[in-house]
C-alpha cells in the first residue's frame, strides 16, 4: 500500500489558488520531487468543485495533477470530498444541517455543519464518492483514499438523532424502569414512566445521560466513517489503502472502534513551535486544546495513533509553519520541523504529510502558514522540508514499520475523557470548571515518563486485552491516571496484572465511578484497595502547591487523603490545616507491585516516581535531550536522539549504541543504531 520507506507529504490544492497565478502545477510537483516529497492529499475539501451542480459532475479537473504525480513518483491519497457540502445541497436539502442545540441548525458558512446521518445528505455523499473513485481508481498515481476529514466535530441534536438515541437506550436498557435505576433518575425527580419522557440533551445534568450520549454519538461518527471505508473498499484496487484523518479530541470520536474500521489509522498533529518545543518544558503560553503545548503532547498525540491500532500509522496533518488563526504567528525555529519529523517516525509514523503545500490566499484558513507562503517562493520552511526528505531517503526501510520500545505504558480512556469533561474533578484559578482535567492528569503523567529518561507508550483500555501475564510481558510498568470509568473487568485485570509481575502506577479519580459513570458505592479505590495497601474517604482540591517529602516535587491541584493499610509511603506533604499526609505509597502484591499517586505530580513529583520505578537505560541525559527507541521488521533496535534546546550539547550513549560520544547541535536530532547481541 505504501512504499517500504516513510514518505515525506503534503496536501495539494491548486484549485485554491487565484486564477491569474496561472497553472502552476508542474512547477509546484516540480518542487516536491526536489524536496522528496512522495506523497500528497488532494480533493478532500471541494465539493462543489466536483458536483457544482446537481447531478452535474466535473471530474477530471485534477486530472493535470494526477498525470504529473505519475510522472514523477508521487503517490495520490485521494480525498472523499464529504466533510464541506455545497451550497445546492444545503438550499435543496436544509434538514441535513446538524442542530448543535435541538432547533437551532449550525448555520451555512463554515464546514462539517450537517448531521451526516440525514437520509439526503447520505445519497448524495454515496454518488459522489462512488463517481470520484470509480473515475480516478485506476489512475496509477492514486496510492490510497482519505474518507471524510476530521469528523466528529459535532454532537447533532436533530429529531432523527434524539430518536435513534433512545431506540438505543430501549435496546440496551429493555425498559424505562432499569434505565431508571441505572442512572440513579430517582435524583430531581428525574424518573421516567415511558420512553417518551427522556429529555433533550440541551439541558441535562445527568453524568450517565451525558456518557451515554457521547458514546451514542461516537458510534455515530464510526458508522458513519465505516460506511464510507466500506464503500471505497468495494471499488478501490486491492492495492490502495482506505483511511480518514483523526483529530483526537473531537467531541464525537472513539479513535479505537473508529480507526478499526479502516486499513489504517492516521491523525493530524499539530504542536505550538518556538519555545513550546524546548525542554526542560517552559509553562504552557496557551490553554489546553487541540494543538499540543510541549515536547510530552508531542510524544503522547504521536502515542495515542499507534495505540488506536497498536501498529505503525499516518500523520495526515502537521506544521509547516505558523498555525491556526490570524492572531497566531508562529513559525519553527531553524530546526524544529525535522525534530517534529523524527519524533513522529520514532512512535512508528509511515508517513509524515506536511499542512499544506502552499499558503492560500483567501478564506478561513489565509493565515495557516504552507510550505510555500503567498508568494509561492520556496524559502527558509522549503529548505527544512528538503532536508527531512534527503534524511528519509537515506535511512530508506530502515526507519519504516518501526514499533516503538516501551518501558511505561500510560493508560488512555477515552470516556473518563468524556466524563471528566463532563464532571471536572480541577478547578481553574478562580474555581472554574476545568473541563480539560483528564487530559492535564493523564499528560502530567506521560511528562514525567520523558523526564525520567524512560520511553512511554499508550495502551487504550479496550486494547488491554484479559491476559495479566501478557500485559506483563509487553508493559513493565503501567499507568493507569484518572481512569474514572472503569468495569469491574478492567479493574481486576489491572490487580491480576500487578500480582503477576507488573509494577501498576495509579492517579487520583483510578476506579471512582463505574461504566454508567455513577460513583462506586464502596471505599476508594475500590476493587484496587486490598493490591494498593491504602484507601480514602475524603478528597479535596489544593489551592497551591504543596512540597513534598521523600521525594521530589509538589503535590498539585488534587490531593486524595490517603489511608494506610500495610502500603509505604514514599511522599508525604505537610497540609495546610496541619498534620502530615501521605500522598504517594506503594506495596509489594504477589509477584509485582502497585504504586499510589493520590495527586496531580508537578514535573519533578513525577519524574521522581518514575526515576524510582524503573532505571533509564541512558544514564544522567542533559535536561534538554530525549533518547527513544524503536524496532524495525528486521530487528534493528533505533535509537532517536533529541535535543530540544537552543545550545548544543553533549551526550554519551550507553554501551551498545553505535557512534560513540554524542555532540548535538541546537534543536538537533541524529539516528543511531544497536550493535546487535
Amino acid at each position: 500500500m505504501l512504499p517500504p520507506w516513510v514518505v515525506l507529504g503534503t496536501a495539494y490544492y491548486p484549485e485554491y489558488l487565484p486564477r491569474e497565478l496561472g497553472d502552476r502545477v508542474e512547477t509546484d510537483l516540480d518542487l516536491m520531487v526536489a524536496a522528496g516529497i512522495g506523497a500528497i492529499r488532494v480533493g478532500e475539501s471541494v465539493w462543489s468543485t466536483w458536483e457544482p451542480q446537481d447531478g452535474v459532475f466535473e471530474l477530471d479537473w485534477i486530472r493535470p495533477v494526477l498525470d504529473g504525480a505519475a510522472d514523477r513518483g508521487i503517490g495520490v491519497v485521494l480525498g472523499t470530498p464529504t466533510y464541506a457540502v455545497p451550497p445546492w445541497l444545503q438550499l435543496k436539502h436544509p434538514e441535513i444541517a446538524a442542530e448543535r442545540r435541538t432547533g437551532e441548525r449550525v448555520p451555512w458558512g463554515v464546514r462539517q455543519e450537517v448531521d451526516y446521518h440525514q437520509p439526503a445528505f447520505l445519497f448524495h455523499a454515496e454518488r459522489v464518492i462512488r463517481r470520484i473513485v470509480e473515475h480516478h481508481r485506476d489512475h496509477p498515481a492514486v496510492i490510497g483514499y482519505q474518507v471524510d476529514n476530521e469528523p466528529g466535530l459535532l454532537l447533532p441534536h436533530n429529531e432523527s438523532a434524539f430518536e435513534a438515541f433512545v431506540a438505543r437506550l430501549r435496546e440496551t436498557y429493555g425498559d424505562v424502569d432499569t434505565l431508571n435505576e441505572a442512572w440513579g433518575l430517582t435524583y430531581w425527580s428525574h424518573r421516567l414512566s415511558d420512553w417518551s419522557e427522556l429529555w433533550r440533551p440541551d439541558g441535562n445534568s445527568t453524568p450517565s445521560y451525558d456518557l451515554a450520549w457521547r458514546r451514542f454519538q461516537a458510534e455515530r461518527t464510526t458508522e458513519f466513517i465505516g460506511w464510507q471505508a466500506d464503500l471505497v473498499g468495494e471499488l478501490r484496487r486491492p492495492e490502495q489503502f482506505v483511511t480518514t484523518c483523526l483529530a483526537y479530541d473531537r467531541a464525537a470520536v472513539a479513535d479505537v472502534p473508529l480507526s478499526s474500521r479502516l486499513d489504517v489509522a492516521a491523525g493530524n498533529l499539530y504542536v505550538h513551535v518556538q519555545d513550546g518545543l524546548e525542554r526542560p518544558a517552559r509553562p504552557p503560553r496557551f490553554e489546553p486544546g487541540w494543538i499540543g503545548r510541549s515536547v510530552a503532547d508531542l510524544y503522547l498525540a504521536a502515542d495515542r495513533v499507534y495505540g488506536s491500532r497498536g501498529e505503525p500509522f499516518l500523520i495526515t496533518e502537521t506544521n509547516a509553519t505558523s498555525i491556526g488563526g490570524s492572531h497566531l504567528n508562529h513559525p519553527p525555529y531553524d530546526g524544529q520541523l525535522r525534530q517534529l519529523a523524527w519524533a513522529m517516525v520514532s512512535r512508528g509514523a509511515r508517513m509524515v504529510q506536511h499542512w499544506h503545500w502552499h499558503s492560500i490566499h483567501h478564506g478561513a484558513e489565509t493565515f495557516w502558514g504552507g510550505i510555500l507562503g503567498h508568494g509561492l517562493e520556496a524559502g527558509r520552511v522549503y529548505d527544512e522540508i528538503a532536508a527531512i526528505g534527503g534524511e528519509f531517503a537515506a535511512a530508506g526501510a530502515s526507519v519504516a514499520e518501526l514499533r516503538p520500545d516501551v518501558d511505561v505504558a500510560i493508560v488512555w480512556s477515552t470516556e473518563s475523557d468524556w466524563a471528566l469533561h463532563f464532571q471536572p474533578p480541577l478547578a481553574h484559578p478562580g474555581g472554574a470548571p476545568d473541563k480539560s482535567s483528564y487530559r492535564t492528569i493523564v499528560t502530567a503523567f506521560y511528562a514525567g515518563v520523558i523526564d525520567a529518561g524512560l520511553r512511554p507508550g499508550v495502551v487504550p483500555v479496550e486494547r488491554l486485552g484479559v491476559d495479566p501475564v501478557a500485559l506483563v510481558s509487553r508493559y513493565p510498568v503501567l499507568v493507569v491516571p484518572a481512569l474514572y470509568i472503569a468495569s469491574d473487568a478492567v479493574l481486576d485485570l489491572l490487580v491480576a496484572y500487578a500480582q503477576a509481575g507488573g509494577h501498576l502506577v495509579i492517579g487520583p479519580r483510578t476506579g471512582y465511578a463505574d461504566p454508567e459513570a455513577r460513583a462506586r458505592a464502596e471505599v476508594a479505590p475500590g476493587r484496587l484497595r486490598e493490591a494498593a495497601g491504602v484507601h480514602y474517604l475524603e478528597y479535596e482540591n489544593l489551592l497551591d502547591p504543596q512540597p513534598v517529602v521523600g521525594l521530589d516535587g509538589h503535590a498539585t491541584r488534587w490531593a486524595e487523603r490517603l489511608i494506610l493499610d500495610d502500603a509505604d509511603v514514599l511522599a508525604s506533604f505537610e497540609h495546610p490545616g496541619g498534620g502530615r499526609r501521605p500522598v504517594v505509597t506503594s506495596k509489594s502484591f504477589g509477584a509485582g507491585r502497585m504504586t499510589v499517586v493520590g495527586t496531580v505530580p508537578d514535573g519533578a513529583l513525577a519524574r521522581s516516581v518514575f526515576s524510582r520505578a524503573l532505571d533509564s537505560v541512558w544514564s544522567q541525559l542533559p535536561a534538554s535531550v530525549t533518547a527513544l527507541s524503536a524496532v524495525n521488521p528486521a530487528g534493528e533496535r533505533l535509537w532517536f536522539v533529541h535535543n530540544w534546546s537552543g545550545s548544543p550539547v553533549s551526550v554519551e550513549p550507553p554501551a551498545g549504541v553505535t557512534g560513540g560520544r554524542l555532540e548535538l547541535g541546537p534543536r538537533d536530532v541524529r539516528v543511531l543504531g544497536e550493535e546487535r547481541a
